[in-house]
């Protein structure tokens, strides 16, 4: 076996949503194996941030995955400073914290969520996904191929158990609610996923997609304990757990593998 099956030396790696919590992991996952990561997001303070954070090697570049005009723009640089892009990280989507607050309306709850809400989460998470594939998949295509990696979640797989989110004693329609935009953009990533592989398998891109789980992040103690009891390693992720699944589905060592669907959820979703 090779040796260097998990070598990214010198792959240009553009990963949207970077500056975020999981974004700067998988930078830092795709620096250490030797790639070149490209820290896409909105905000420019942020992706400095995140920049100096991952290292040398990395750069940024303001991005609204939103919009083709944005996307287009940030392509144009980075081929202007690599002359390539071998990886796409499609990790960019709005998460809403589920507040364990009765103080304000419960907007997140199916009958109440606003439709500007619903095509915000849309746009991001999916469509952004969408415009981003199309415009790096594309070039891939055209040039010999690469890689795209979805990150989807362990809710691209079931749904949310809102008894995670409950404060007793709230009225029914006041209770905190995981938003159905996130289950319905992360089982959509799946399909995109899949669709990607089938189309570009004869070019050589290959397009996999990543399933985390609860990331651990200063939430509250009542509610890492409910979760925790789901899962049958008994602990929520840290944010360095997805890095050698990410390199794996980037690296060679997959080679042979596209339109698969990954959980790193502590075995949350074979319950």
């Amino acid at each position: 076996m090779r040796s260097d099956i998990f070598d990214l030396s010198n792959r240009v790696a553009f990963i949207t949503g970077g500056a975020g919590l999981l974004g700067i992991q998988h930078a830092l996952a795709i620096r250490e194996a030797g790639g070149i990561p490209i820290i896409a997001d909105l905000n420019a303070s942020a992706v400095d941030r995140a920049v100096r954070e991952v290292g040398a090697g990395a750069s940024g570049v303001v991005a609204d995955v939103t919009s083709a005009e944005s996307i287009e723009r940030a392509f144009q640089s980075v081929m202007e400073r690599h002359g390539r892009v071998d990886i796409l990280v499609n990790n960019a989507a709005r998460n809403p914290k589920v507040e364990k607050s009765g103080d304000n309306p419960p907007l997140a709850r199916f009958e109440n969520l606003r439709l500007e809400d619903w095509n915000l989460d849309i746009a991001v998470g999916l469509t952004g996904a969408m415009l981003c594939s199309r415009v790096f998949g594309a070039h891939m295509a055209r040039h010999g191929g690469g890689v795209i990696v979805n990150i989807g979640s362990e809710y691209s797989l079931v749904a949310p158990d809102q008894t995670l989110y409950r404060i007793e004693g709230l009225p029914e329609d006041q209770q905190p609610s995981k938003p159905v935009t996130y289950t319905v953009v992360k089982h959509a990533i799946v399909g995109l996923t899949r669709h990607l592989a089938v189309y570009w398998a004869d070019k050589g891109v290959r397009v996999n997609c990543l399933c985390p789980g609860g990331v651990e992040q200063n939430q509250d103690p009542e509610f890492k304990q409910r979760l925790t009891r789901l899962i049958p390693m008994g602990r929520m992720a840290q944010p360095d757990d997805m890095r050698g699944a990410l390199i794996f589905l980037c690296a060679d060592a997959s080679s042979f593998m596209t339109g698969e669907i990954i959980a790193v959820n502590g075995g949350r979703t074979v319950w």
